[in-house]
């Protein structure tokens, strides 16, 4: 009797990324962009609600903000790019087609190296092209149980940048971290917000498995309505086994569209996935070809700031922090700003220390209160007080954790909170001297192990002296006081 082996498959993804550029103007009219929140249909005219005989006239601070991302991210600039029209009948697409790119976009050929699991690895980007947003669609149910849509044409016509990555990651926790890294590159840059959960950044995966060593690509499904790092991990997690289950079943994948369903932990089908020719691509005629000069590239390309690549390892070097806290503090920017205020008014030697509190209280707070590092009320020169009163013996190491808490919720300076609580470090030998020989007389055991030679029992005694002081003494001076009375 012979035994069938089980085949090893490889997962294959490829992600479409959206992101919303920071211009004032929209893509092709002069509406403001600033519409997050706002009374529907507010900022909109004949162009963006797509009236007819109206004129596009074409952003060119999206075109510059989108050859900076292009530049960041190793594409090559062609010097002739153009428009087309992308023809679809959506209800949140006024004109009947977007106007996007195809066959001449303004990037081509980049890439990026991200680290998952401990490998560094390359993934291709394809092109990174412009294009206008769409509007919102809102769902609604009447009290009769009844369902319907209403159109937000506020955001409709907003320029809209495209990343299309080539189908070489090989994980969900691949594609998170690719994610993680390009929203870094768009926040150093300032040129989105890169906020999923608003929606100024938003992703589109295409996921396939095939045997292990193959080379052809397989059916792909495509994934939307993933708002979060975590769901576009939850969601190729699942469709990666829901794929391997059907094809061991016998079943056929085929093409289409699935929307993740955070609720459930499921993808569920929406609809057969569209082919290029399904769009009816044409140039845009209302819009002529751009030609893109060498001269204004390389002004661009001289004006990109630093990257997170480049500042972590100047963190390293400069302020000798291992990889994993530099990694830490330029994972974005406003991140890494935060960390050179504070080391800028404290000594570089103390790096490391303020490393340790941003990515110890401060990471474990935002984490617990769910709060964007942006929203945090502890002010660089805050923490810097607090190591200073440290540094001084004020405050003793353990109670800073408590100040510092109370300094991230409403943040109130530490002094002030030292002060009203009373928690000065004591450092005054007769008080500890008193405080020890209590320890002393109400643990006599603890003080026989001592004399005996059990090292554990100092510890207990300096536990003993620091809850009757309320962790207020200084523990290195009550340790050396009860070495000396037991030496």
């Amino acid at each position: 009797m012979t035994t069938q082996t089980a085949i090893e498959y490889e997962t294959v993804i490829g992600l479409e990324v959206h992101a919303q550029l920071l211009t004032e103007s929209k893509m092709f009219c002069s509406c403001g962009t600033d519409c997050a929140n706002k009374k529907p249909n507010t900022h909109v005219c004949p162009v963006c609600l797509g009236m007819p005989g109206v004129m596009p006239v074409i952003n060119k601070k999206a075109v510059e903000y989108t050859i900076m991302t292009a530049l960041s991210l190793n594409c090559t600039i062609p010097e002739y790019t153009k428009f087309d029209r992308k023809n679809y009948s959506y209800p949140d697409l006024m004109k009947g087609y977007q106007i996007s790119q195809y066959d001449m976009p303004l990037s081509v050929d980049g890439w990026i190296d991200i680290i998952a699991d401990g490998t560094t690895r390359r993934i291709g980007i394809t092109r990174v092209h412009l294009e206008e947003d769409t509007a919102r669609l809102m769902h609604r149910q009447d009290p009769s149980g009844e369902t319907y849509s209403l159109v937000d044409v506020n955001r409709s016509g907003s320029p809209l940048m495209e990343i299309v990555g080539e189908p070489d990651i090989r994980s969900p926790e691949e594609a998170r971290q690719y994610l993680i890294q390009l929203r870094s590159i768009l926040q150093y840059l300032g040129v989105s917000t890169g906020n999923m959960e608003e929606g100024t950044f938003r992703c589109d995966a295409n996921i396939s498995i095939r045997p292990a060593g193959a080379t052809e690509l397989t059916t792909k499904v495509e994934i939307k309505n993933m708002n979060s790092f975590r769901a576009v991990f939850s969601a190729l997690d699942y469709e990666a086994k829901r794929q391997r289950k059907a094809i061991e079943d016998g079943e056929t994948i085929v093409q289409e569209t699935r929307g993740w369903d955070d609720t459930s932990g499921i993808t569920l089908s929406q609809r057969s996935k569209e082919y290029a020719h399904d769009y009816r691509y044409f140039p845009e005629p209302d819009l002529p070809p751009l030609t893109v000069s060498r001269q204004w590239v390389e002004e661009i390309r001289v004006k990109l700031p630093e990257m997170p690549v480049a500042r972590r390892q100047r963190f390293i070097n400069e302020y000798g922090l291992s990889d994993y806290d530099a990694g830490l503090l330029t994972a974005t920017k406003a991140q890494a700003d935060w960390f050179e205020w504070a080391i800028n008014l404290l000594p570089k030697d103390k790096a490391k220390t303020v490393a340790n509190w941003m990515n110890g209280e401060l990471a474990r707070l935002l984490n617990a209160t769910g709060t964007d590092f942006e929203q945090t009320k502890v002010e660089p020169k805050g923490l810097v007080e607090m190591i200073d009163l440290i540094d001084k013996g004020t405050l003793s190491t353990k109670l800073a954790k408590t100040v510092f808490e109370e300094m991230f919720g409403s943040g109130r300076s530490a002094s002030a909170i030292v002060a009203e609580n009373g928690l000065t470090q004591v450092s005054d030998s007769s008080e500890i001297d008193a405080m020890i020989q209590k320890a002393i007389d109400d643990n006599p055991k603890a003080v026989a192990d001592l004399v005996a030679g059990k090292e554990q029992a100092l510890k207990f005694l300096v536990g003993q002296v620091m809850k009757l002081t309320k962790g207020r003494a200084n523990p290195q001076m009550v340790n050396n006081l009860l070495s000396e009375r037991f030496k």
